[in-house]
This record gives C-alpha cells, sequence and structure tokens, in this order.
C-alpha cells in the first residue's frame, strides 16, 4: 500500500512565501497607516498623488498601470482624492470623454508635508533587520517583482506614463523595460530624515531611495 502523505501543519503554513508576503503586506500597511495618520491616506492613495504628481494629465487607465492597481477599484481612490481636494480632473482637449488627472496646491502640500512620516513609516518596515540584510531583502524583493510581474493581476506598466510615450525616458532607470514607481515624494533628493531615531533608520532610507533610483545597485 502506498504510505499516507504526512498531514499539512501550520509550520507549513507559516513559512509559506505566500503567507509571508501576505504577513509583510499587512505590517507595512499597518506601519504605514500609523506613521501617516495625521494625514488619513493610504499607501495607495499616496502612491496615486505620487504618480499623478510625477504624471500630470495623465489619465486613470495609465494611472492604474503606473501603480499597478486594479482599474475598477482606483476608481474609488481617485474620487476620495477629489473628494479631499487632493487632485482634480480635467477633460481632455483630444476626447472630452476622457478626465485627466491633476495634482491641486492642497495635493502638492500633502506631499510636502507628509514626506517625513513616509521616510520614517519605510525605515520602520526594516528596522528589525541589519543593514547588510534590508539591502539584501531589498535586491531580492525587486528582483523577485520585476520577473514576478506578468503573473500579477495587474502587471506593472510604468512605460505607459506620459513621458515614456513621449519618448522622454531614463534608459538607466528600466527595469527589463519598466520604471518602478517611487514610494517617496522627493527620492530624486539626497536627504535624511530628520525624525527617524537611529543612524541606521536613515541607513535604510537612503539604501530605499537608492534601489528604486538604481535597483540594481544594491
Amino acid at each position: 500500500m502506498p504510505s499516507k502523505s504526512p498531514p499539512i501543519t501550520m509550520d507549513a503554513v507559516y513559512t509559506a512565501p505566500g503567507y509571508l508576503f501576505r504577513r509583510m503586506q499587512q505590517i507595512a500597511v499597518s506601519i504605514f497607516v500609523e506613521e501617516c495618520r495625521a494625514y488619513d491616506l493610504t499607501p495607495v492613495q499616496y502612491a496615486a498623488l505620487v504618480a499623478i504628481r510625477t504624471h500630470p494629465g495623465i489619465d486613470a487607465t495609465r494611472l492604474s498601470a503606473v501603480i499597478a492597481f486594479d482599474r475598477s477599484t482606483l476608481g474609488s481612490v481617485i474620487e476620495r482624492l477629489e473628494a479631499k481636494h487632493y487632485i482634480e480632473r480635467k477633460p481632455s482637449r483630444g476626447d472630452k470623454r476622457t478626465k485627466l488627472l491633476h495634482l491641486t496646491k492642497s495635493g502638492a502640500g500633502l506631499l510636502r508635508d507628509i514626506v517625513t512620516s513616509v521616510d520614517r513609516s519605510q525605515a520602520r518596515m526594516l528596522r528589525p533587520l541589519k543593514p547588510a540584510d534590508r539591502k539584501m531583502l531589498l535586491a531580492l524583493l525587486t528582483q523577485l517583482v520585476d520577473l514576478n510581474n506578468e503573473a500579477s493581476r495587474v502587471p506593472l506598466r510604468a512605460e505607459d506614463a506620459p513621458e515614456h510615450l513621449q519618448g522622454a525616458v531614463d534608459p538607466a532607470r528600466l527595469i527589463n523595460g519598466r520604471y518602478p514607481i517611487a514610494l517617496n515624494t522627493r527620492d530624486e533628493q539626497d536627504h535624511k530624515n530628520p525624525l527617524a531615531s537611529s543612524t541606521e533608520d536613515r541607513a535604510a532610507v537612503r539604501d530605499l531611495r537608492t534601489l528604486l533610483r538604481h535597483p540594481r545597485s544594491i
């Protein structure tokens, strides 16, 4: 008689990659929301604001591709941001049915104000790890997410952003033809987070920015 397979235990669940990714996602969102509580903003809303600021006049379909978020659900995100007066929708000159998204002054001010809180949330996510392990984790996650991009329900299509359509793309910042969306509105500036609680926290934020600018450099 064939031997019976051993029963699946919770240890097998707890050590499965999918389970660990889901738990880390829960932790990441919880930390982000806690650190940014004063601004009443979710990670997806923040990513959308950064993308709209970076790509003024982007439409909802391309925004969905740029931040890799389901188009049907993105509509409610846009509505909430508009209700908070952080963005405005304007009709396209070429097609009045198409609404183009623009950041308002309030939205731009929010992105300036929230940057320290976002920095702090990113640092907290990595704080339990040693600096070398943080670099390794970020490098491996970037590679894994990029290589599995097409398996996603909403693959990242950052090349759909307006400046890519116009040919103004920096090839050095592409990963396999895709442009990684920044998690921080000031990733182009080399500054330190004044509220990070330690040198290692500041290093975590700096490493994250470096990885986003040059994914293969860490």
